[in-house]
């Protein structure tokens, strides 16, 4: 079964979860939302099991950044119109192994699934 791990290469968090996979020999690829995006359906999927509120960070820059506007009344649509175009309000890493999806790293969680 292969692993996806969604994000962005400078991230902290993301060079945690790439460096534990590689340090426990797990192949993964890579997403960088940064060079490659993220497609509307993944974000609705996403959206569907999670809810927006899970998939939005909002503790960071991009968030705080954005427009009063944008934050009031924010609906899956909304939301989902915001992560395509910031993709950097997107929480990460997002990991998705088979029908499992795991949002932020948490390394026993990891190890739980992993090994």
């Amino acid at each position: 079964m292969a692993i996806r791990i969604y994000g962005i290469p400078n991230c902290d968090t993301v060079k945690k979860t790439r460096r534990w996979m590689d340090d426990n020999g797990l192949e993964y690829e890579f997403h960088d939302y940064k060079k490659l995006g993220i497609s509307i359906d993944t974000l609705k999927k996403w959206t569907k099991a999670h809810g927006h509120e899970a998939l939005i960070n909002k503790r960071g820059t991009t968030w705080r950044r954005l427009d009063e506007s944008d934050k009031e009344n924010l609906t899956d649509e909304k939301a989902i119109a915001l992560m395509q175009t910031n993709t950097s309000l997107i929480k990460r890493p997002i990991t998705e192994y088979g029908k499992l999806r795991l949002i932020g790293f948490d390394e026993p969680q990891y190890a739980e699934v992993f090994e």
